[in-house]
């Protein structure tokens, strides 16, 4: 009885992984997110792990960069790096602006790219035609399901770990990205990209549900590389003429070691 009593206590994702061989339903949590670079961008991400293991990530958001493509990314780790939504303090070269280099020291690297199609991995964090674009006012609506062969090992398990950024950001108001405002991106350059716009590859948005503060420095450290994403040169190339909007969830506590000493 006491076990029984347990396993009712659980949320049905915990159940899904600690007796794969048994149906439960569904299981998402919201994530809010918020303007990183205070030009009043914010949205609303829905993630669900399903009962087969698949997760399906529904985002929708407003005061993008309208008519323009968001790159968009799960960001963090599943081997227990603390990493975290940044907040001001990451604006390390004191210019108003928290940029994709300064980011990654907070929110790690690419976990998942939230593409539109096709491949989701790290290698997709630069495929501008695959991401998903605002429209004429700014709102940008995004949906898909992540087939559970596709998702990274610990994905389900390290949801609380994770979260998700959008970039691209107006910061001159001009309702495009351009280089009057924050001149190039040198972490386009970085990956042999030249003549990006920096307001393209900062980030806009970020999001998490754990309850760590927001710019709270890595517990255990940072290890993202040199942030270089692997893409081919027919992959820069698109991102070059579409305009780069670049790199960038959410939580689901998994209680199996819970169940473990209940047991």
């Amino acid at each position: 009885m006491r076990l029984t009593r347990s396993l009712l206590a659980l949320p049905a994702v915990a159940l899904v992984l600690a007796f794969p061989g048994t149906a439960y339903a569904d299981e998402s949590v919201q994530v809010k997110l918020l303007d990183l670079n205070e030009t009043g961008a914010t949205g609303t991400a829905t993630l669900t792990a399903t009962s087969g293991g698949d997760l399906k990530v529904q985002i929708r958001s407003q005061g993008m960069t309208p008519n323009s493509p968001h790159a968009q990314h799960i960001h963090g780790a599943a081997n227990g790096m603390d990493f975290h939504c940044p907040d001001k303090s990451a604006d390390a070269d004191g210019n108003g602006y928290v940029s994709t280099e300064e980011g990654l020291k907070m929110y790690g690297d690419i976990f998942i790219s939230l593409t539109t199609t096709g491949d989701t991995t790290k290698a997709s964090g630069l495929a501008v035609d695959r991401m998903p674009t605002a429209d004429a006012d700014g709102n940008l609506t995004y949906e898909r399901t992540i087939p559970a062969a596709e998702l990274p090992a610990g994905t389900i398990e390290h949801l609380k770990d994770l979260h998700i950024v959008q970039h691209g950001i107006d910061a001159n108001g001009n309702g495009k990205y351009d280089m009057e405002a924050l001149g190039e991106s040198t972490f386009a350059k970085s990956v042999g990209v030249n003549g990006i716009p920096a307001e393209a590859t900062d980030p806009a948005t970020c999001g998490m549900v754990s309850g760590a503060a927001a710019g709270s420095v890595p517990a255990g450290g940072v290890a993202t590389g040199d942030g270089s994403t692997g893409i081919s040169s027919g992959a820069l190339s698109l991102y070059a003429i579409g305009g780069l909007a670049l790199l960038g969830v959410a939580g689901l506590a998994v209680t199996r070691r819970r169940l473990a000493r209940q047991n």
